[in-house]
């Protein structure tokens, strides 16, 4: 009875230390705060609108034919150069040909009555004064007279008809450019009626291009005249390509309940890179500040528990810690307010910043470049760490190589 007894107490004792140690293991000692800053520095700042148009020649003609017929010859191809006043096709000339001649002849004829009613007219004209004819007469003289002045007019206006159509089966350039589009052949019969055949498309410098892009409503407003614009296009994603807006229609388009407006962007192209129908996927740069002092968003966005201020000012005795005062609010709509660590120093700061990309802040007052400033603090059981030891980074340095991240 007395060997069970002394088993059972060793059993006990032997349980209450195990119990001690594993306490003592799983509760880890002091617990202490880990803070985590980066230090101020410069980087650049910008906030970009986004979307998706077209390239094409800033200025681009369509060619067309004011008169139908067949296509005899074709002069010019894809790609030809031109110039202003060049023949680009001919169209066939002799149904039109056959128009003027006889208009030309309709219209001798009618001159030849003119003469004959006009001289007529004049000896007539000195009869009637002298009251030599009838008055029914000289009436009659008087209607064939002016008749043929009428039928003289409508010949010659129809001679003149007949000589420009003929002068349209001529097709010449308009302006100084390149041949983008050649939509017929030769031999094809083009009809022209309320809507002209288009022959060709000309640009006029494929090294200045335009991009029409389409910009949602609730961007339109940050878009501006004049305002540094970045693309690229899927043939070259690697590239990107600079211009500027020069123009934003007024005029909305309404797809079903999205409504856009027109940005028209120029597209320097000095190396005619660019192709027309390429599509751009277009950067508007709306805030763009380049070197500047910021200040991180997670500085400005962080906020300390007050329990684990006083945990830290604990475990840390070396640190002087200033806790926040209750009920004070900031004075200005641009104020923001940080937490600094020092050597030495824990304490909140008021700042002045102004534009945002939402990383960082542009950093106006109250802070020196080589700060360091809170961006997050936590709690962890462990061996406290001593001031030296919290994890500061700046995110405005690379990492060495080889250094983990």
């Amino acid at each position: 009875m007395k060997k069970r007894t002394t088993i059972i107490i060793i059993i006990l004792a032997a349980s209450i230390i195990i119990g001690f140690f594993l306490f003592k293991h799983f509760s880890g000692g002091n617990q202490d705060i880990q803070i985590e800053t980066e230090t101020i520095g410069r980087a650049n700042i910008s906030n970009t609108v986004t979307a998706t148009g077209s390239l094409d020649a800033i200025i681009s003609v369509d060619v067309s034919t004011q008169v139908s017929g067949k296509i005899e010859k074709i002069f010019v191809d894809y790609n030809s150069i031109v110039k202003k006043g060049q023949l680009l096709a001919r169209l066939d000339t002799m149904v039109l040909a056959s128009k003027l001649k006889s208009s030309k002849a309709s219209l001798d004829q009618a001159q030849a009555d003119y003469e004959y009613q006009k001289s007529k007219y004049d000896r007539y004209q000195k009869l009637i004064v002298k009251k030599l004819i009838a008055q029914t007469d000289f009436d009659e003289i008087k209607y064939n007279y002016k008749s043929s002045i009428a039928n003289m007019k409508i010949a010659k206006a129809s001679y003149e008809t007949n000589k420009t159509n003929l002068s349209y089966a001529y097709i010449y350039s308009p302006i100084d450019g390149i041949v983008e589009e050649r939509d017929v052949e030769e031999g094809e019969t083009v009809a022209s009626s309320f809507s002209a055949p288009i022959l060709f498309k000309i640009a006029n410098d494929l090294t200045q291009m335009k991009i029409e892009t389409d910009v949602d409503e609730a961007d339109i407003g940050q878009v501006k005249f004049n305002q540094r614009v970045e693309f690229t296009v899927d043939a070259f994603p690697d590239r990107k390509f600079s211009g500027k807006v020069t123009e934003v229609r007024l005029d909305a388009d309404t797809d079903a309940t999205v409504i856009t407006y027109t940005v028209v962007i120029n597209a320097p192209n000095p190396d005619k890179t660019l192709l027309p129908g390429m599509t751009a996927n277009v950067v508007f740069y709306v805030t763009e500040k380049n070197n500047i002092a910021v200040v991180p968003n997670k500085a400005v966005q962080f906020t300390p528990d007050i329990n684990s201020l006083i945990n830290y000012k604990q475990t840390h005795p070396e640190i002087e810690v200033t806790m926040p005062k209750p009920g004070k609010h900031l004075s200005k709509d641009n104020q923001k307010r940080v937490w600094i660590l020092t050597d030495n120093t824990l304490y909140p700061k008021n700042i002045e910043v102004g534009e945002t990309d939402e990383i960082n802040y542009e950093l106006l007052s109250g802070l020196n470049e080589g700060d360091r400033v809170i961006v997050s603090m936590s709690s962890f059981k462990g061996k406290t760490k001593s001031p030296g030891a919290e994890n500061s980074k700046s995110p405005f340095m690379p990492t060495r190589p080889g250094r983990k991240k």
